[in-house]
């Protein structure tokens, strides 16, 4: 741009984006991905090297899904709520460094300007579907421990790529009898099936389309596996096979079947039976248990928002005065304030976290004790905000959150100082357990709310096929702990929904030998929910009949 109205020099509004492990992500049509250079940006005038992040793919993907309610498609404004927020939030979560602030700060200099605000209109009519680019589909999502550096560029046509898709399933090729066995290894608790193939056999290509559409299928649990016995000397001699194609399956580690043919048709039919012999339905699909059969999403956040004044005026002056909770009050107004509802949240800038979290290390135990639920409710409202919660969630040891969450000494036991799991998981498991059985009904009520969520970030994965997110020990201290509570609630609905549902969601799906199951019927689990039907106040709550008699009696 030219000086002439400005007062000022102004070369470019920059487009920045962040390159993590050969993918770049960016904020166009929503959060995007592309390889990097590809765009319609093409290369970029400057790229900054940020750091190394260590945060695993599944967390970087988890964070990203949280921000997607802050950068929709519908929220993308080329000067207020564009890509330098959302590079700007991605790389304080990534490695804790913000991208240079006369990019970040460009936009709003620029507005300042009359000629600014002359233009605005002009602007964002011209390059409207150039910012924000047309779709050119996905590419893969990063992978642990990638570089990032921020490439930022004239604000010129990137194309919309979308959102990283699943890994789905694939055929593993092989390429030798070692290669081979470690993948029938791998599958040992599963299922494989072997495509023996070779390059001069034109039979073999009318069946590949279907082999790949059958990995796509079996995905995770179960490996689908092609060698070239062409090439692969060593495993033609230990399998005997003569002719292509032909395959071969396993099952638990044992060999099931073996026949040879280019027939698609058979081919579909003996591998998925051999799928369903590998992972048969758990019993309680057959159960009717609509409340447990579907993914959850809706989890108790505490979203609602106090007197925001009232709340700073219960904040000791010491700790107002201390460094960085200035502009951590500051963003919590402008956040959650209701006359700036209509602001993107992008467009308040997060605070030094870093100076905020290093402030209430130091002072909070030396606040006084009536300040500290205050304390704690202005944190709630800060965690609010993904891009905070995001940074909480991943800083080293959880040292502010062990601040917040820790006991007095003298409640700390030596199980949890020689323990050597994460001392945050501890602490919640003890606070949770604790709460369980307090006598006060309100907290009660949150501790089953936050058994609630645990269970159900258990259950999803389950539901969903994967691994459980929680250790086999820890869902059996909740669920003992919530049996335990559900004997003695006689006066709280609110509690008793929140225990029978987080029952529900641990014991759903659980291994049919596992230790759950078998705590749920040494202690009598259906008796002790059918005596709470008996209650007055508590007969009309409606799990008491779907977890109380579908799942625990008929499931167990």
């Amino acid at each position: 741009m030219v000086q002439q109205g400005l007062a000022r020099v102004i070369d470019a509004i920059y487009h920045t984006s962040l390159v993590i492990s050969g993918v770049e992500y960016y904020f166009g049509q929503g959060i995007q991905t592309a390889a990097p250079g590809s765009t319609h940006h093409g290369q970029p005038m400057e790229k900054i090297h940020m750091g190394k992040t260590e945060l695993p793919s599944e967390v970087i993907e988890e964070y990203l899904g949280s921000l997607a309610t802050i950068y929709p498609p519908e929220s993308y404004d080329l000067f207020l709520h564009n890509c330098n927020n959302f590079t700007q939030d991605f790389a304080m979560f990534l490695v804790g460094k913000s991208i240079p602030e006369h990019i970040i700060n460009l936009p709003r200099t620029f507005l300042e300007t009359p000629f600014g605000q002359m233009m605005k209109p002009q602007i964002e009519a011209a390059l409207k579907g150039v910012t924000q680019g047309t779709g050119m589909g996905p590419v893969p999502g990063p992978s642990a421990q990638p570089a990032a550096t921020i490439p930022p560029r004239a604000p010129t046509a990137p194309p919309s790529m979308g959102p990283a898709p699943p890994i789905l399933g694939r055929v593993r090729n092989v390429s030798n009898l070692s290669q081979l066995e470690s993948e029938l290894r791998a599958a040992s608790n599963s299922c494989a099936v072997i495509f023996f193939t070779s390059s001069t056999c034109p039979p073999c290509k009318i069946v590949y389309p279907t082999y790949d559409e059958l990995a796509e299928e079996v995905g995770e649990h179960g490996r689908l596996i092609k060698v070239d016995i062409g090439s692969a000397y060593d495993v033609s001699m230990k399998y005997n096979v003569r002719a292509t194609p032909t395959f071969m399956t396993f099952l638990k580690g044992q060999k099931q079947d073996q026949w040879s043919g280019a027939n698609p048709a058979q081919l579909k039919g003996r591998v998925r039976m051999l799928f369903e012999q590998a992972n048969p339905p758990h019993p309680h699909r057959n159960l009717r248990l609509p409340s447990l059969q579907r993914n959850i999403t809706n989890f108790v956040m505490y979203k609602k928002v106090p007197p925001l004044e009232k709340l700073v005026q219960k904040l000791p002056a010491a700790f107002k005065e201390a460094s960085g909770v200035a502009p951590v009050i500051e963003f919590v107004k402008l956040r959650h304030s209701t006359s700036n509802g209509n602001t993107p949240a992008a467009d308040i800038r997060v605070p030094d976290l870093h100076a905020f979290a290093t402030t209430l290390q130091s002072t909070y135990t030396t606040l006084p004790s009536d300040s500290h639920f205050a304390v704690v409710d202005l944190i709630r409202l800060l965690f609010l905000d993904p891009r905070v919660s995001g940074y909480f969630a991943e800083e080293t040891n959880h040292a502010t959150l062990l601040t917040l969450l820790a006991p007095s000494p003298k409640k700390i036991s030596p199980h949890q100082l020689a323990s050597p799991s994460s001392l945050l998981r501890e602490t919640c498991l003890q606070l949770a357990t604790n709460s369980l059985l307090d006598s006060h009904a309100n907290l009660r009520v949150v501790a089953a709310s936050f058994a609630y969520n645990l269970a159900a970030f258990n259950h999803n994965a389950r539901f969903d096929g994967h691994p459980d997110r929680l250790p086999e020990e820890d869902q059996v201290e909740l669920t003992a702990s919530l049996l335990e509570a559900v004997s003695r609630e006689d006066s709280s609905p609110e509690a008793l929904h929140g225990l029978l549902f987080a029952l529900g969601l641990f014991v759903y799906e659980a291994p049919v030998e596992g230790m759950l199951i078998d705590l749920c019927r040494a202690m009598s689990v259906r008796e002790t929910v059918a005596a709470k039907a008996r209650i007055p106040a508590l007969h009309k709550e409606p799990l008491l009949k779907e977890v109380g008699e579908e799942l625990f009696g008929k499931g167990l």
